[in-house]
C-alpha cells in the first residue's frame, strides 16, 4: 500500500508540475504573434476620409470608444467624445472581468506607432504586449483589407486629443490566463469588387462585426446558430435586450425586401429625426443606430444581398425585457 501510495504522489507532484509548466508558459510566452511591422501610414485626405468612414459608420470604433448617452435610445455618442474611451464591460454586463475601451486618440496613442496601433487593431496585442478580450473585434478585423485598416489609423491621428487616463482592463482567473491565448496573427484579404455584391456584403458583414453580436454567447464562447440572434445585452438596471434574428427566415429578415432594409437604417439618419428620452427599465438597445445609419445605401444593399444567402434559422427572438 506504502508503494500504491507513494506513486500516485508522484503521479499527482508530475500533474502538478505540468500545470504549473503550461501556466508559466501562457502567462509568460504568449501571446506571440510578432513584433509590430514597421510602418508609417500616409495622412492622405483620401485615406482619412476612408479612415472616417469605416471608424464611425461601418467598423463603428466610436460606438465603444466615445461617451454614448444612455438616456436616449440606441445611446448616441456624445459630440466631443469620440475616441475618449472608457466604456466598461465589466461582471455586472457578463464578462470575465473588468475591461475598459482604450483612449484611441492621440492623447493617448501619440506615443504608438502605426505598426503598434496596426497590431493591436488586427491580432489584439497592445503596445505593451497584453492581449486584448476580444470584445475588440480583433478577429475580424484581422481579416479584412491592410489598406482599410491603414485608413482608420490615418483618421484615428486625425482625432482632437482628449485628455482621458484609462484604467487597465483586468480578467478574472481563469480569463487571466485564458485571455493570453486568443490573438492570432491576422490573415488578410483584399476587398471584393463591388459588382460581386455577396462578397462584397460579406466584407462589410465582417467589418461590421454582425456575426458577434447577432450570434448568442455565453461566457465568452457562441453556442447558438450564427446571426440568428439571441445574445443578451445587460443594462445596470437589471433589464437587457437581445440580438434579433437577421438570417432570411421569417422569424429573423425573411420576409424584408432591400429597400425595407435600408430603410431601417437610414431612418436614424434623416435629419427629422430625434432619438427618443429613454427611462430606466424602458426599452432600449446597444444597437448604434445612428452610427449605422450613415453607411452607403450601396453598402447597406450589399450587406442585405450577403444575409439573404445565410442559412435560414427559426428563432424568434424576444427583443427586450425588463428587470427581474
Amino acid at each position: 500500500m506504502k508503494k500504491i501510495g507513494k506513486i500516485l504522489i508522484y503521479i499527482l507532484g508530475a500533474f502538478i508540475l505540468v500545470v504549473a509548466g503550461l501556466l508559466t508558459y501562457v502567462k509568460t510566452m504568449l501571446p506571440s504573434v510578432g513584433d509590430p511591422t514597421d510602418i508609417k501610414v500616409e495622412l492622405t485626405a483620401e485615406r482619412i476620409e476612408r479612415g472616417r468612414y469605416l471608424a464611425n459608420h461601418v467598423m463603428v470604433c466610436m460606438d465603444c470608444h466615445s461617451t454614448r448617452d444612455w438616456s436616449l435610445y440606441a445611446g448616441p455618442p456624445i459630440a466631443g467624445t469620440e475616441g475618449k474611451g472608457g466604456e466598461v464591460f465589466d461582471q455586472k454586463l457578463g464578462f470575465p472581468g473588468k475591461y475598459i475601451s482604450n483612449n484611441i486618440t492621440p492623447f493617448n496613442l501619440g506615443n504608438w506607432t502605426d505598426g503598434e496601433i496596426f497590431r493591436a487593431i488586427t491580432t489584439g496585442v497592445s503596445k505593451d504586449g497584453r492581449a486584448l478580450l476580444n470584445i475588440m473585434p480583433y478577429p475580424n478585423y484581422g481579416i479584412l483589407d491592410e489598406d482599410d485598416i491603414k485608413s482608420v489609423i490615418a483618421y484615428i491621428r486625425t482625432l482632437t486629443p482628449i485628455e482621458h487616463n484609462i484604467e487597465k482592463s483586468k480578467s478574472d482567473f481563469p480569463m487571466n490566463f485564458i485571455i493570453n491565448t486568443l490573438p492570432q496573427k491576422a490573415e488578410f484579404i483584399p476587398i471584393p469588387d463591388k459588382s460581386d455584391i455577396v462578397n462584397y456584403g460579406k466584407y462589410l458583414v465582417t467589418a461590421a462585426t454582425c456575426y458577434d453580436c447577432h450570434t448568442k454567447q455565453e461566457k465568452g464562447k457562441f453556442v447558438g446558430e450564427p446571426y440568428a440572434g439571441g445574445f443578451e445585452f445587460k443594462f445596470n438596471d437589471g433589464s437587457a435586450c437581445y440580438s434579433t434574428n437577421i438570417t432570411p427566415h421569417p422569424t429573423g429578415i425573411g420576409d424584408w425586401d432591400k429597400d425595407f432594409f435600408v430603410e431601417i437604417f437610414k431612418m436614424y439618419a434623416d435629419t427629422s429625426y430625434t432619438p427618443e428620452k429613454v427611462d430606466p427599465g424602458q426599452r432600449q438597445t446597444v444597437m448604434p443606430w445612428s452610427l449605422y445609419a450613415n453607411m452607403t445605401t450601396e453598402d447597406l444593399e450589399a450587406m442585405f444581398a450577403y444575409l439573404k444567402t445565410l442559412k435560414p434559422v427559426d428563432n424568434a427572438v424576444t427583443a427586450f425585457t425588463t428587470a427581474k
